[in-house]
């Protein structure tokens, strides 16, 4: 199929006054052209977050969308929805029979596929089904966060390596990992304070599957963790995602973290998009 043609109209406006660029004027079931992409990837960089309205993708479709920008990466083994394409976790809350469960996951703040040799650059999640309000996405951004520290702050950070573990983030949420599951995720250790690999900036590293700080006590290091992020995700650091149907949000992973707000009723509305990952670079 051909590339869509560089002349198109693309309208990019900014989201809030933080972060997020929202594009219109784009069919992302059709390749882009080389200058609309590396245009998008600009903004992507600059805004951390990209919002391309109105677009109804087949899994298929996001896959050839996602692999534009980069390495899909695989999901963990429980993952669900799998079968049909191995690099689009469904996520949910309905349960087996179809069903809403009451439970919406990812609830804390959190950067995807932190505990991974390599972790994520961009997470790319489309809306299928909503519930009429809420079930808000929430993001923040930890660049913006690390320029606010003090200069102190910053010079004691920038020297610290932070644990990321896929176990200790599912302990969190009540849940034991199998012996398959810890072979499959095992720990990473990466500087808390980041360089981002295009803007070269710094940004602060953490989320739920931060475990703990190389080279001090478990519960000082965990505390101190907790901390910087309650720090880190209060305004004007966060922007409110309010969903609308055929939103594709492009995220970037490298600099942001990212909840799922359950503000609605969860146990008789359903709540599904489509998710896949870009592997990025191992942080320095």
């Amino acid at each position: 199929m051909p590339s869509a043609p560089s002349t198109i109209e693309v309208e990019i406006s900014p989201l809030s006054p933080t972060l997020g660029a929202e594009v219109r004027g784009l069919d992302l079931s059709r390749p882009l052209s080389p200058d609309i992409r590396k245009r998008l990837y600009d903004v992507f960089v600059e805004r951390h977050l990209l919002c391309f309205r109105d677009q109804d993708l087949t899994k298929r479709q996001q896959v050839m969308f996602s692999e534009q920008f980069g390495e899909l990466e695989r999901h963990t083994l429980r993952n669900r929805g799998q079968d049909d394409e191995p690099f689009v976790h469904v996520v949910s809350n309905l349960g087996e029979d179809g069903k809403p469960t009451g439970k919406v996951a990812s609830t804390m703040w959190h950067t995807d596929k932190s505990f991974r040799p390599l972790p994520s650059l961009a997470t790319i999640l489309h809306a299928r089904t909503l519930p009429p309000e809420g079930g808000d996405t929430c993001f923040a951004d930890m660049i913006a966060a690390f320029d606010a520290l003090k200069d102190e702050e910053r010079t004691k950070l920038e020297s610290m390596r932070v644990v990321h573990s896929w176990e200790l983030s599912r302990e969190n949420i009540g849940r034991v990992m199998s012996e398959d599951e810890k072979r499959d995720a095992p720990t990473n250790v990466w500087p808390l304070a980041r360089t981002h690999p295009d803007s070269g900036r710094k940004c602060l590293f953490v989320g739920m599957h931060a475990s703990h700080l190389e080279g001090m006590p478990l519960e000082e290091g965990r505390s101190m963790i907790e901390a910087l992020e309650a720090r880190a995700t209060v305004e004007p650091f966060t922007y409110r995602h309010h969903w609308r149907q055929g939103d594709v949000l492009m995220w970037d992973n490298r600099c942001l973290l990212h909840r799922a707000d359950p503000n609605f009723d969860a146990a008789h509305l359903p709540r599904v998009l489509h998710r896949t990952c870009l592997r990025g670079t191992a942080p320095v």
